[in-house]
């Protein structure tokens, strides 16, 4: 008897209407506080995943990361490319401190030599944020509801409770208040931060102190040690640093970086997302990175394997079949930035 060979493929990428996401989100329009809306842009990208087989598959399924509402960004699709092979196109929320969309394909049977494919096109308008103008009417929440708790906590590569980046995050605001209490005209040698002069020191803190330098994910804590890092490392250390100080942070992506958000109150009792970017130009409050979202939140149980925990939650393929597997093409093609 043949035994059946399983075909396996995990890749990691080149790098949600707000009901989607079991999170609260808050785009400031409620109030007038928050992050302030900029220039929207608009732009289409073709997402989705091409499949050759080299011997007959069946059964196959493949998930693809696709862009979702958010507070600054609407999706629509607009044009849908699918092989009549593909008996089943649905999408499944991932949630997470945050929340990814993904699009889910299966199909049954495919004979070899024939190709499927399913490729959606996307109109996504988002727009820019800028900091708020009066940042002093914000706090660090005393109570967080359920869905912010992973945003607290350590994460994969954002090692929130090692202890060098604990010491790090008081470190950066101790040396904040200490600059605020020797200014001239300080009223008072223990000045006390505000929350936005918090973050302000840790973000200041993460650029003076880790310099950027191109390389593989090698996490905060390594970061922290090294005194360099990628994009992604110096924006986990950032977030992990904050939430030494319980201020809940997160990392967003979109396709080929990332960049990180943080979570105060208002004085009304209302909760913002801020984003900023830690590697590059000094944006703090505010971005002007227009591309897709992808994903918001950096700890997911991995759908295919819940004993895991990503911080992306990765595309994957999986199918049964005898000889070669497949080709696999997972599809990314903006028209715009």
């Amino acid at each position: 008897m043949r035994t059946l060979l399983l075909f396996l493929l995990v890749l990691l990428p080149a790098g949600s209407a707000l009901g989607q996401f079991d999170n609260p989100e808050d785009d400031g329009a409620a109030n007038g506080l928050g992050p302030v809306p900029g220039i929207e842009t608009t732009n289409r990208v073709q997402v989705g995943v091409v499949i050759t087989a080299n011997s007959p598959i069946f059964n196959a399924v493949a998930t693809v990361p696709v862009p979702a509402d958010w507070p600054e960004q609407k999706v629509r699709v607009v044009d849908e490319d699918v092989s009549s092979v593909v008996k089943r196109l649905t999408y499944r929320d991932i949630t997470g401190g945050g929340g990814q969309r993904q699009m889910v394909v299966q199909i049954p049977q495919l004979p070899a030599g024939q190709e499927a494919h399913a490729l959606v096109t996307y109109e996504v308008t988002r727009r820019a944020l800028q900091p708020p103008e009066d940042t002093s009417v914000y706090s660090i929440p005393k109570r967080l509801p359920r869905t912010l708790m992973l945003n607290i906590g350590p994460s994969p590569s954002i090692e929130s409770r090692h202890p060098k980046i604990i010491s790090a995050a008081r470190e950066a605001v101790a040396e904040r208040e200490a600059q605020l209490s020797a200014a001239p005209g300080a009223e008072t040698t223990d000045s006390e931060l505000t929350a936005w002069q918090q973050v302000e020191a840790i973000y200041d803190w993460t650029r003076n102190h880790v310099t950027y330098k191109k390389g593989d994910l090698k996490g905060a804590a390594r970061a922290l040690i090294d005194g360099e890092g990628y994009v992604d490392d110096l924006t986990s250390l950032f977030v992990a640093m904050c939430r030494v100080h319980k201020i809940p942070a997160r990392t967003v992506f979109y396709n080929g970086g990332c960049y990180a958000e943080f979570y105060l109150e208002d004085n009304q009792g209302e909760g913002h997302w801020f984003p900023c970017q830690v590697a590059g130009a000094r944006l703090l409050g505010g971005i002007d990175e227009v591309r897709p979202i992808l994903q918001k939140g950096d700890n997911f149980r991995n759908p295919e394997n819940r004993k895991e925990s990503l911080r992306w939650v990765r595309e994957y393929f999986h199918a049964k079949g005898r000889g070669r597997g497949p080709r696999i093409e997972f599809v990314y093609k903006p028209d715009g930035p």
